[in-house]
């Protein structure tokens, strides 16, 4: 699957759904490609209160639904932007198989990087 394909996936799932109490969900959206070439995706969902998860978060959690954990590539998007993965994502990443750290993370629409020089000196590789 081309990078331009994962982003559009990715883009197709923003639309901002209102919750209860000021929540929001689908503010962001993403999109990754498994090792074995299977694509999974999922949007964000925020709460003020601090409750929620990342679009990545979903995604890793609808991969994992079908037993799979090594991540080719990923990317997230909202409607003005592709995102790099915060910090906890990255963790989530490479937490969830090691080899996850030679994920192509899409930083841009012609940029990609390993996840390995965005998560540099991980404590489990010390």
């Amino acid at each position: 699957m081309k990078n331009h394909e994962l982003i559009d996936l990715a883009k197709s799932l923003i639309g901002e759904i209102f919750l209860a109490n000021g929540g929001s969900a689908g503010g962001v959206g993403a999109a990754l490609l498994t090792a074995k070439g299977n694509v999974y995706s999922g949007i964000c969902l925020d709460y003020s209160c601090g409750l929620g998860f990342c679009a990545e978060h979903a995604a890793v959690a609808e991969m994992l639904k079908h037993r799979e954990t090594e991540i080719a590539k990923i990317v997230a998007v909202n409607k003005d932007k592709i995102l790099p993965p915060c910090g906890r994502c990255r963790e989530l990443i490479i937490l969830t198989n090691s080899s996850n750290r030679n994920t192509e993370v899409i930083i841009s629409q012609s940029k990609t990087m390993k996840l390995f020089n965005l998560l540099p000196y991980h404590w489990l590789e010390n």
